[in-house]
């Protein structure tokens, strides 16, 4: 619990009268202890950062627009406060990384031109170039995702919007595909 070195309901209602000097006094005695309890919590100090930040920010709200008769105990209502915008941070952070892996799902190309397809166009490769070139676009993607970007199955299959059983037989056929190519590729120069 925070020390009291001026009494809270004081600066409590310095803050309701818009007394900035009274809401950084009372910052400087609850933030401190704020952050030490999220920090049970929370590893990420920036996100730590900003949770105090907005409680404190509400505070000022709260007093401005009720009044400070409405929070008789400040450490009790700051860790209110506080500890539902620490959910509603985990709750964003979860729609955050479900928006990034749609983001990664719907990848368009850039006019960047990866190493694998440098390597590819440089001819090295050719008879596996053009075996990949006839590849029906639903098994190119899959050998994309699992051989030259290197995802596993599951990871190949969120990115793709396709079922784990599906990226395994799309990738088989693929395989099959491009073996028969090569070989085929072979025998011709040979």
């Amino acid at each position: 619990m925070p020390g009291h070195s001026a009494k809270a309901s004081d600066l409590l209602a310095g803050v309701a009268e818009g007394d900035r000097r009274s809401f950084e006094l009372l910052y400087r005695q609850y933030a401190p202890w704020l952050v030490a309890r999220l920090r049970q919590r929370c590893a990420d100090q920036a996100q730590i950062d900003d949770i105090v930040q907005e409680t404190f920010v509400a505070l000022w709200s709260s007093c401005q627009v009720r009044g400070q008769s409405n929070i008789r105990d400040v450490a009790g209502w700051l860790w209110r406060v506080a500890s539902r915008r620490l959910v509603d941070a985990a709750r964003s952070g979860g729609a955050r990384s479900r928006l990034m892996q749609v983001l990664r799902q719907r990848h368009v190309r850039s006019s960047v031109v990866s190493a694998e397809d440098q390597v590819l166009a440089a001819g090295g490769f050719g008879s596996v170039d053009d075996a990949m070139a006839r590849l029906p676009a639903e098994l190119r993607d899959v050998v994309q995702a699992t051989v030259l970007d290197g995802l596993s199955t599951r990871q190949a299959a969120e990115r793709l919007q396709i079922p784990t059983g599906t990226v395994k037989t799309r990738a088989m056929r693929a395989k099959a595909r491009l073996r028969d190519h090569v070989e085929q590729a072979r025998r011709q120069d040979g």
